[in-house]
């Protein structure tokens, strides 16, 4: 009887850390939030976000900032009206839902140089596969996917390890 209670405590933790664990990525890869430098769209466009990822922002909070806005604001440059800011420097936003997210850089002619993004979610489907330009690149940023999947593996194992020892215990 304890050990089926064990087991279920074991299949709730291990979901619920795996639900709650998503990619990190920063924007930019290594250089970051600056104006100039990064073409963010085609940066974005070659990631596959998820509900749960992370995404940071690495600048020089004297130099920039990261606005959220809308859509129409974002075709237009156009920060007056975001919907979040932030300024610290490193700023991590983690995605809770599908859609659109538009960040851009509302210095003056920061954004109007390319230094705005779409992060685009979309749900998982057995779909068609995605066209060859919305295919992610072979290569994975530092802290990609790979490597935390291989660490929810390991924390499962150890999860999974502390509950049958604690079983056999008693």
């Amino acid at each position: 009887m304890a050990f089926s209670k064990n087991l279920v405590a074991f299949l709730l933790m291990t979901t619920l850390f795996g639900v709650s664990l998503g990619t990190v990525y920063i924007v930019g890869d290594s250089t970051g939030w600056r104006v100039g430098t990064v073409d963010y769209n085609k940066w974005a466009s070659a990631k596959k976000f998820n509900v749960g990822d992370v995404i940071v922002f690495k600048y020089d909070n004297k130099l920039h900032d990261v606005k959220q806005v809308t859509h129409q604001a974002f075709r237009s440059c156009n920060a007056t009206s975001a919907a979040a800011t932030y300024t610290t420097g490193f700023d991590s936003i983690t995605i809770k839902s599908y859609g659109h997210f538009y960040f851009l850089c509302s210095f003056p002619g920061h954004c109007q140089a390319g230094q705005k993004v779409d992060i685009r979610v979309i749900p998982d489907s057995p779909g068609p596969s995605p066209s060859p330009e919305a295919t992610p690149s072979a290569s994975s940023p530092p802290g990609s996917a790979p490597s935390l999947q291989s660490f929810k593996l390991w924390s499962s194992l150890i999860t999974f390890a502390i509950f049958v020892t604690a079983e056999f215990a008693y």
